[in-house]
């Protein structure tokens, strides 16, 4: 019985990630202690009272950020289709007042290096891979460049500490552009093959320095400390998967789950449990 759990579980996984490529990554807070995240077709928030609703239909969202001002972005991005093969997007920002605005005209995805990131710092600065073997830049500058294989998600601290995943390894670059590597192979290959590039899936820190990373293989959060030693501090359950998280302004932890076309947020608090549900 529990392998037919397994089994089941792993064809409704990869059945997602084939119709949605990804799932969202990102867990955001604003001022107010309101949460937001996106489940592939509009972004949600859920209020300090526990309450739901939807603030952005109709977007097709993977990362979210929100500035000091309140004010959340995102993109839509969707597919044209076979004759072309192309994929098409644009940027959107609600206002705290519910004003939405698009802030970048629809385009061809993936050709404008001047698309905005949602991967910023304290100042504002904005980071991201040029290429999956780099270099990482900042703004449209080098910040680093290596000998890197496969850069995955990143995520940036607010004084301008650059974290990302080469592979399964945890990389570090400094605000000077000093590159070093924190810990290696946090997971092991996927025997489902699909899912191997996003294995690694959200990144975030928290104020201390640790770096926590959701294995979408083990279904677990992972916090690697800046010497770089690894531990979980939560899980998920059949039939959720893990794809993000974040830390709320009071502390606690919140993790992003998805299974099919769902997505939900769940609060894991700062008692950390590697046997939370």
């Amino acid at each position: 019985m529990v392998m037919r759990r397994l089994a089941l579980a792993a064809a409704l996984t990869l059945l997602a990630l084939r119709a949605n490529a990804h799932p969202s990554v990102s867990v955001v807070f604003d001022s107010k202690g309101n949460v937001y995240f996106s489940d592939l077709k509009q972004v949600w928030r859920v209020a300090p009272n526990g309450s739901q609703s939807v603030v952005v239909p109709n977007v097709h969202t993977h990362e979210l950020y929100i500035d000091a001002q309140d004010n959340l972005y995102g993109e839509h991005l969707w597919y044209e289709g076979d004759a072309t093969k192309k994929f098409d997007h644009y940027f959107w920002r609600r206002s705290p007042d519910g004003r939405i605005d698009r802030v970048v005209a629809a385009h061809e995805a993936l050709k404008n290096e001047l698309d905005p990131s949602f991967v910023r710092d304290r100042a504002g600065n904005q980071y991201w891979a040029q290429k999956p073997g780099g270099p990482i830049m900042r703004n449209q500058t080098v910040l680093a460049r290596g000998t890197f294989r496969d850069i995955r998600f990143l995520t940036a601290t607010p004084d301008g500490t650059v974290y990302f995943i080469d592979t399964f390894d945890l990389m570090r670059v400094t605000p000077d552009g000093r590159v070093s590597t924190v810990a290696r192979a946090l997971t092991t290959e996927d025997l489902i093959p699909s899912r191997v590039h996003n294995q690694i899936m959200g990144l975030w820190t928290d104020r201390a320095g640790n770096v926590y990373l959701a294995d979408l293989k083990d279904n677990v959060v992972k916090r690697v400390t800046p010497a770089g030693a690894v531990s979980v501090v939560a899980r998920s359950k059949l039939t959720w998967d893990l794809s993000g998280g974040g830390f709320a302004p009071n502390g606690d932890l919140w993790v992003l789950e998805f299974r099919l076309y769902e997505a939900r947020v769940r609060n894991v608090g700062r008692g950390f449990n590697p046997s939370s549900r």
